[in-house]
């Protein structure tokens, strides 16, 4: 049987896994399903980096070892990759032994080839991005993060990386799908052809890594020691070279220059291809720990399920590009072609056999133009995949569902059912064939995408084989038997009240966001600390009850124009259209941070403008002397449009 390996990064352990991490491990297991499809045997490698200065600081703060810290945070990615149905076949750790050995064996192929030195080094470091900052000042930023840069003095082995530009120029140039998409490749090669310094692959000021042989007072340095990641989780499998590495743009230049030339040094195969794809966006903005802006995978399968975020991010991205993401866009691509679309046309199809054919396919060859249609699907939807544009592959499926929810329209079986005429009888069979037939086809195609899903229409198609037993070299039309009984159609995407979900996810991803954070030691903000303002004097129950108090949600949230002091926010109070509302905020919050937060609103306030912007209310925060204002919220689930009390 032809074999296929692929990777996905090998994830750093400093925090649990966010969408971004979703996005790369949820494509490559689609891959590897996809490839089944064509009869090869898949491994699919994922994993956890977990060495580092950083991961020692981290655990420190937690009172944990090193060793505890990463157990607990590689347990987070394993327990997420089962619970959103993804399936991994080998999720190597770096501290792992197994591990430990390759990493030791590909230096010592190295160094015994001439290309590993000893030598020493003082300059800028960043602890974070676990790189030194060349031509950097004493306390100078980090370049890629903005943190601080620390000054160190150490021994170090160094890699002789120096010495293979022309051999990696010269691998770029014969094998020009080596690196993907040719934007990436792009810039590796100008990266190579600018010149290649010697590179540090140990460090003697941190403890918790892997020892380099001979030497205990070094460890290896995070790149030469997690790459090696991808050999050490299939070691004596006889799986190397990797077919595909699945990987982000940031990390391009480690995969693409670096390790090769690892391996070119040690005299070891080279993977066959790594594709980069581009930064998932969160409502346009980049996603970071420090915006306070991160997704997290998880409260999205409670309110949705896993396959409906897997549909979304490979129909509305379009790999290798950078791609936005959305509660709302989630929702709104979910109904539009999972729940009307799919589900509808499988309900609809499945009640008219049944109802107008006794449950049972009728015996037909099917529209010859749906037919033709049907043909071009697949071969659009195989020749899209195979380049890794999932986008454009499903664009083509749904193209061809769309088609045939208007040729149901045309025939209009309903109104063939109640004219006995032959004719009308025969059109009848040929509509309910085609439509039953193009699910089929479009349900064998879809199975590496919406696995559950599908195996669900499946079985309602009363199809006799197992789904995962097609082929895509048997997938033609006509496969259909005509008096195959059909199941029962239960409706497979349920369609989902946007509102309701799109709060109920930011109030999950807010829980999951505290959870994460204790799980690395990182503290709730507190309200600053300020002397008490005085009482005001004393009011009647009817002065207070002239001001009505709102639960409110909001929606959105951008800095005013020209202040520094003010965001304009557009709040939910259950009512037919958002209020427009002007707070004095903004020093104390950015605008992502009170992005789907339940606050207090005056709602019966004066509208008054501000800066040109209306204010249909006051937002209530706690105004401590000296501080920043602290919103006002609540610990239990309260409903949009509620009044305090």
């Amino acid at each position: 049987m032809k074999r296929y390996y692929l990777t996905t990064p090998i994830y750093y352990v400093n925090a649990a896994p966010h969408i971004g991490h979703t996005y790369t491990t949820m494509v490559a297991e689609t891959v590897a399903r996809w490839k089944r499809m064509q009869g090869y045997d898949v491994v699919l490698t994922t994993g956890t980096d977990e060495h580092g200065q950083k991961i020692e600081r981290a655990a420190k703060a937690v009172n944990k070892t090193p060793q505890e810290f990463t157990d607990l945070i590689a347990g987070e990615f394993a327990t997420a990759w089962d619970r959103l149905s993804i399936r991994i076949d080998r999720f190597m750790r770096t501290t792992d032994p197994r591990h430990e050995k390759k990493v030791k064996e590909l230096f010592q192929a190295c160094l015994a080839n001439g290309y590993v030195y000893k030598g020493s080094y003082t300059g800028q470091y960043c602890v974070s991005c676990e790189l030194y900052v060349n031509d950097a000042k004493p306390g100078d930023p980090c370049p890629d993060c903005g943190r601080p840069t620390e000054t160190v003095t150490e021994e170090n082995y160094y890699f002789k990386l120096s010495a293979f530009q022309e051999r990696l120029l010269a691998l770029y140039e014969q094998q020009p799908d080596f690196v993907q998409p040719e934007s990436r490749r792009n810039e590796v090669i100008s990266f190579v052809k600018s010149g290649l310094t010697d590179l540090s692959i140990s460090r003697t000021t941190i403890k918790w890594g892997i020892p380099v042989p001979d030497d205990d007072k070094h460890v290896f340095y995070v790149w030469f020691d997690a790459l090696t990641t991808y050999m050490s989780a299939v070691e004596g499998e006889d799986r190397w070279p990797a077919d595909l590495h699945l990987i982000g743009k940031e990390i391009v230049r480690f995969h693409a220059i670096y390790w090769p030339a690892f391996l070119m040094a040690a005299g070891w195969p080279l993977p066959k291809r790594i594709f980069a794809h581009g930064f998932l966006l969160f409502d346009n903005d980049k996603m970071s720990k420090s915006k306070g802006n991160l997704v997290r995978p998880l409260p999205i399968l409670e309110v949705i399920g896993a396959e409906p975020l897997r549909y979304y991010l490979l129909r509305e991205v379009v790999f290798g590009q950078d791609g936005n993401f959305s509660y709302d866009a989630v929702i709104a691509r979910y109904n539009a072609d999972l729940a009307n679309g799919l589900g509808n046309l499988v309900a609809r199809t499945l009640s008219m056999i049944r109802q107008y054919r006794d449950g049972k396919v009728p015996v037909s060859a099917g529209s010859p133009e749906i037919a033709g249609e049907a043909r071009k699907a697949i071969a659009a939807y195989r020749d899209g995949m195979e380049v890794l544009q999932f986008s454009r592959a499903l664009e083509a499926l749904w193209s061809l569902l769309s088609l045939l929810d208007r040729s149901i329209v045309q025939y209009a079986p309903w109104k063939l059912i109640k004219d006995a005429a032959p004719e009308a009888q025969e059109k009848l069979n040929t509509i309910l064939y085609s439509a039953a037939e193009v699910i089929r086809i479009a349900t064998a195609l879809l199975g590496p995408v919406l696995p559950q899903s599908t195996a669900k229409i499946w079985a309602q198609l009363g199809m006799p084989e197992a789904l995962e037993s097609v082929t895509l070299d048997s997938l033609e039309w006509g496969q259909l038997a005509g008096g195959q009984a059909v199941g029962e159609g239960s409706p497979v995407f349920p369609r989902i009240e946007a509102g309701p979900a799109v709060e109920k996810m930011f109030e999950l991803e807010a829980q999951e966001k505290a959870r994460q954070d204790a799980l690395v030691g990182k503290a709730p903000a507190a309200a600053p600390r300020s002397d008490i303002a005085p009482l005001a004097e004393t009011i009647t129950i009817d002065d207070f009850g002239k001001v009505d108090l709102r639960v409110g949600l909001v929606l959105s949230a951008d800095r005013v124009k020209g202040s520094d002091k003010l965001l304009h926010l557009k709040v939910d109070l259950g009512e037919d259209k958002p209020r427009s509302i002007v707070a004095g905020i903004a020093g104390a919050y950015a605008p992502e941070q009170v992005l789907g937060r339940k606050v207090v609103i005056v709602a019966n306030l004066q509208p008054r403008k501000l800066r040109g912007l209306e204010s249909q209310g006051m937002i209530v925060a706690a105004s401590l002397e000296g501080g920043s204002p602290v919103l006002a919220g609540f610990l239990e689930d309260v409903p949009v449009g509620a009044r305090l009390k």
